[in-house]
């Protein structure tokens, strides 16, 4: 009975292979689009893993300037001669043409003893010796070396190195960074000798927290990666469950039968979980497949976004985890569960002489579109109280799930109530039944609807936030970047010769000087900037005490970027972590740090030491300054950058950093598009019985063809239209709301019609696509085949 009972179920699809295919297609993709972001997501965090043991600080405590400021071989031989064991680590990043490279300098011979386990394979590769005692030996990535330029290095392969990474001795890399003998850390060894003095009060000990800051400051971005890879699946889903529904609904005749002959009511149930799970395990592994696939061609933009908004440095080649295909198996039968439950709870309640007219499924349709808008109506309730009485990341994501499934459970009865009432508003008999015939069909295309809805809300949404950033970061450039040209100087002695120089060929030289601090527990930048009017004209202040620049010259407070303010929930006139005053907030876009601002004067009171080789430069003459300078000065090839490079190159970093959502976007909208399209032929193998008695009455198949690719795309425009004011609430939400949790800075929201209209555009043109097939194989069925509807009661 068990094998006859699979025979009359697999029977079905082999009669409706497109609904077979709606079905593994839409789990797969969904599964795809999950696992693709998962794969992302896991590469990084073993990347920040791999960041964090490169120098040997996973389990070993640091030593650290109280002022923030680099440690000099002096101040290293000063704890050595008092008995302190430590090793000096220095850390940078060397910029060349084609990227940038972490750079980390050790001492082999104390830095193997704090750090025991960190040469284990580099030591039966010669990697220590040739370290210590060979040609200058730098260890990377096997993948990274052909990449390398010409450092002046013999490099070898470590497989344990993090992509983007050299670790050397600190000599070579003090030599590559310019460091001028400075410091970046002191590891301290656990086994330190007995009746040590007390650590100077210039220092501090600082527990290990290189992972944990990445981890935290990329928390956000990682969380949202997750946020559009669920919306992809959630696209998906609503497929596999219209696609599930309209089977069971199809195939009540065959349960009714098999009850009839002895099927238990358990073992039917029991075969149709059989079956859709062999359909899930199939698709899931097609879709773990397309993940990878997905995730190895976005992977180079995340690993560039992470690059440049938080520093971290992330593979830019993807590796197959086990932790992520299993995430993706999994979610792709829990997608098909969760699919499938509805239909299983109407099996087990199932009357055992139901019967399966359309007409009877269009009423069961519509009461089932009320009970959803109710369903909808709180979702949107919880989602108030959420925004009411809700805080932090995880809050905005609920509003946003509560916001975007109440939408498209919405959906089915306002499309029917928009179907009604142009059917009473119609006095033509012919249009009359195309819209209450539309209406007939919701059934089997509101799940491709939903996903559509939802696809173009994403669009809408994600694209106004993209477009919005754009315009706020453009004109943010062009008040941070006010100085025409940015100097970087080899060492101190070229910097103070330069700044002499340019005291009486340019208009005014503006010293960058900063040093790194933690505020908060996370890393944060101090910067020194002089009083000028550079500053008090362009400087982007959102609130600021009056007066705030005559107060910030007199050394009376900081300025903290926005960023900061939030974190730390800090108002102009509050005081702050460091002890200084807020003076002001300003805008900080593109950057996840924090960072403090106070004057020239404060600044090298605290920082004597802190190194002063970068400045921006104004001049009304650019290009002549330029050539004056490099005529003057031995310059590195990037010492020189003028503000129009800078604009571009960060321009390129923004484009970069949302490349990857924005091609999440694309792919649901093709999903979407999909399933338009696979529901339409699903559902032309029933239309005959609905078409052939209008054909009868001498509507040709040409004209009933057209009618179908009409009702397509009326449908596509009232989900749009739909669409469009949700996608602007998703929008506001996303700047509003996660916007500010993630990143700590809030967006002005801008409208774009114009950008709104060509999505429209294209996603009528997507159904127009998608009902062409369908359509034109209407146009061409036989005539017998219409006239054999006649011959039975259907």
């Amino acid at each position: 009975m068990i094998r006859e009972g699979l025979r009359a179920l697999m029977s079905h699809w082999l009669r409706n292979p497109w609904q077979l295919m709606t079905l593994l297609a839409g789990l797969a993709l969904s599964t795809a689009l999950w696992s693709g972001v998962q794969a992302i997501n896991a590469e990084a965090r073993a990347s920040y893993a791999q960041a964090s043991d490169v120098v040997g600080s996973a389990d070993v405590v640091r030593i650290l300037r109280r002022d923030g400021a680099a440690i000099s071989i002096a101040d290293y031989v000063e704890l050595r001669r008092m008995g302190w064991q430590v090793s000096p680590v220095l850390e940078g990043r060397l910029e060349t043409t084609q990227r940038s490279w972490r750079i980390v300098g050790i001492d082999p011979l104390t830095f193997s003893g704090a750090a025991p386990s960190l040469f284990e394979e580099e030591e039966s590769t010669q990697g220590q010796g040739g370290i210590l005692y060979g040609d200058p030996v730098a260890l990377a990535h096997p993948d990274d070396i052909a990449k390398m330029p010409d450092l002046g290095l013999d490099l070898r392969p470590a497989d344990s190195r993090p992509r983007g990474s050299l670790l050397m001795d600190i000599a070579q890399a003090d030599r590559l960074l310019g460091k001028a003998g400075k410091i970046t850390r002191l590891l301290l060894r656990e086994d330190q000798p007995m009746g040590l003095p007390d650590l100077p009060d210039a220092y501090r000990r600082a527990e290990p927290q290189v992972q944990a800051d990445v981890a935290r400051l990329t928390q956000s971005f990682h969380l949202n990666l997750t946020a559009f890879g669920l919306l992809s699946f959630a696209v998906g889903i609503f497929i596999v469950y219209g696609a599930v529904g309209l089977a069971f609904e199809q195939r009540r005749g065959v349960f009714r039968t098999l009850r009839a002959l002895g099927v238990p009511l358990r073992q039917l149930i029991a075969l149709l979980a059989v079956e859709l799970g062999v359909f899930a395990l199939f698709s899931g592994a097609i879709g773990v497949g397309l993940g990878y696939v997905i995730a190895a061609a976005l992977l180079p933009d995340v690993a560039a976004t992470l690059r440049g908004l938080y520093g971290a440095e992330v593979a830019g080649q993807l590796e197959l985890r086990a932790s992520w295909w299993l995430s993706g198996l999994g979610m792709a039968l829990g997608g098909a569960a969760l699919a499938a439950a509805a239909a299983m709870y109407k099996l087990a309640h199932m009357p055992l002489l139901s019967f399966n007219h359309p007409r009877a499924m269009s009423l069961g349709a519509a009461s089932a579109g009320r009970r959803l808008a109710g369903l909808a109506l709180a979702l949107f309730g919880a989602g108030l109280l959420i925004a009411a009485f809700g805080s932090g990341l995880y809050a905005g994501f609920a509003i946003l799930a509560c916001l975007l499934i109440g939408a498209a459970f919405c959906l089915p009865w306002l499309l029917a109530q928009c179907l009604r009432l142009a059917e009473n508003r119609s006095k033509h008999a012919l249009v009359q039944w195309f819209w209450a015939d539309s209406r007939q069909q919701l059934p089997g295309l509101s799940m491709a609807l939903m996903a559509l809805l939802l696809a173009m809300a994403a669009n809408i949404g994600v694209s106004t936030m993209v477009s919005s950033f754009r315009l706020t970061f453009t004109d943010y450039l062009d008040q941070r970047l006010a100085s025409e040209l940015y100097l970087n100087a080899a060492n101190p002695d070229q910097a103070a010769e330069i700044e002499r120089f340019l005291e009486a060929e340019a208009d005014a030289v503006l010293p960058i000087q900063s040093v790194d601090l933690r505020v908060g527990g996370l890393p944060a930048e101090l910067f020194g900037v002089r009083d000028h009017a550079t500053y008090r004209d362009n400087w982007p202040v959102l609130q600021a005490v009056p007066d705030v620049w005559d107060r910030l010259a007199a050394g009376e407070g900081a300025l903290a970027n926005e960023q900061l303010a939030r974190r730390e929930g800090l108002s102009p006139g509050d005081t702050l972590p460091t002890g200084d005053r807020l003076l002001g907030i300003y805008s900080d876009y593109g950057n996840a740090a924090g960072q403090l601002v106070i004057s020239e004067a404060a600044f090298r009171d605290r920082f004597p030491d802190a190194p002063r080789l970068r400045f921006g430069v104004r001049t009304s003459n650019p290009e002549e300054l330029v050539e004056a300078l490099r005529a003057r000065f031995d310059f590195e090839e990037d010492a020189i950058v003028n503000q129009a490079d800078l604009k571009t190159f960060s321009l390129q970093v923004f484009e970069r950093t949302f490349a990857v959502t924005a091609a999440l976007n694309v792919l649901t909208l093709s999903v979407a598009g999909l399933a338009i399209l696979i529901s339409l032929l699903t559902l032309a193998t029933m239309r005959l019985p609905q078409l052939a008695p209008v054909w009868a009455l001498g509507l040709t198949r040409s004209a009933l063809a057209r009618l179908e690719l009409i009702r397509a795309v009326c449908l596509a425009a009232i989900t749009g239209a739909f669409a469009v004011p949700l996608g602007l609430l998703l929008a506001w939400v996303l700047l509003a709301i996660v916007n500010v949790e993630a990143f700590g800075w809030r967006l002005p929201m801008y409208v774009f019609p114009l950008e709104y209209l060509r999505l429209g555009l294209l996603t009528l043109a997507a159904a127009f696509l998608a009902a062409l097939w369908p359509a034109v194989r209407l146009s061409r069925t036989a005539p017998q085949s219409l006239l054999k509807v006649f011959n039975n009661e259907r």
